[in-house]
Formats: C-alpha cells, sequence, structure tokens
C-alpha cells in the first residue's frame, strides 16, 4: 500500500505524475490500487486477480499532512513539535541542535538549608580566630570557607601545622 496519493512515472517527454486510485472487485472480494490518468478515473478497471472489471472506491488508507512554520505537519494538528522523540511546545532556537529548553532543563542551583548556613558561619568564626584548617592543616581564611565546603573540601578545628600567611 502506498502513502503517496501520486506517484512519478518516467516518460520519453519527462516526468509525468499520476493519481494512485482505489479498486474493489466484488467477484473475488479484492481491493487493489491502479495508476490512471485522472480523465480515466472513473471508468472500471480489470482485476488482477479474476481480470473482471472492477468499480473505483474511496480511498481506504491516506496520509494528510500540512506545513506549520516550515516543519511538515499531521493533520489534525495538536501544535506540538517533536525534539528528539519528546512533544514540545516550540520549535527549537538556540544554535545547539541537539539540546532543547523544553527537554534538556538546566538543574536549579542547590540551596543551602539554614543549619548548613549557621555551620558555615560558625566555621568563618572559627577561621576569623586561627582554629580552623583543612585536612592537611593549612590555614583557612574565612573568605575561603563557603567556597571550600560547596567543593566538598574536608575543614576540622585544629591550629595550623605551617602558617604560609605568616
Amino acid at each position: 500500500m502506498y502513502n503517496s496519493s501520486k506517484l512519478q512515472l518516467k516518460a520519453p517527454w519527462g516526468v509525468v505524475w499520476m493519481p494512485l486510485y482505489e479498486y474493489f472487485c466484488q467477484p473475488c472480494n479484492g481491493i487493489f490500487e491502479e495508476l490512471r490518468p485522472m480523465r480515466e478515473a472513473t471508468e472500471p478497471v480489470p482485476c488482477p486477480q479474476c481480470y473482471k472489471d472492477a468499480a473505483r472506491i474511496m480511498p481506504t488508507s491516506f496520509s494528510a499532512f500540512t506545513f506549520r512554520d516550515g516543519y511538515p505537519r499531521r493533520i489534525p494538528d495538536d501544535n506540538q513539535f517533536y525534539h528528539l522523540g519528546k512533544k514540545v511546545t516550540k520549535p527549537i532556537t538556540s544554535a545547539r541542535p541537539n539540546e532543547h529548553p523544553e527537554v534538556n532543563k538546566p538543574q536549579p542551583r542547590k540551596r543551602k538549608l539554614k543549619g548548613e548556613i549557621t555551620e558555615i558561619q560558625d566555621m568563618q568564626v572559627a577561621a576569623a580566630k586561627g582554629d580552623l584548617v583543612d585536612w592537611y592543616g593549612n590555614t583557612v581564611r574565612p573568605r575561603e570557607v563557603p567556597k571550600m565546603v560547596d567543593d566538598g573540601r574536608i575543614l576540622r578545628k585544629g591550629t595550623p601545622q605551617s602558617d604560609p600567611l605568616a
């Protein structure tokens, strides 16, 4: 079964487009398709099985589409687009071809809890007094504490082994 309603035929004088029609043969109860000029569409066609005349019927299946925003769309159109197999509401407009803002949503920054904020503030107070060191025993400055905590570095109370700041 062909999906297009017209097929292209090569002729000595150029390309000819002929419509594809469906016919029903009552003696053998069969449906078949035939490429015919439009002027011969209503005339009966011999069945390829039993060679008896078959009448033209309305198409049993077809595919219809239209174009919207330069993209082929099925009818009925649900105003959705597809990006890598997922439905989205807008076509992609960014310079990154495989990333769509609706599919590849950026992760929001993780917000710190109240207890984490007070813990960082306590560490900054300890660092200002000189009682906070990193895993290797190096001095930690108060303004470096939030970044070191975000990076996952281990900070502990203690006195520095060597003070490179002095």
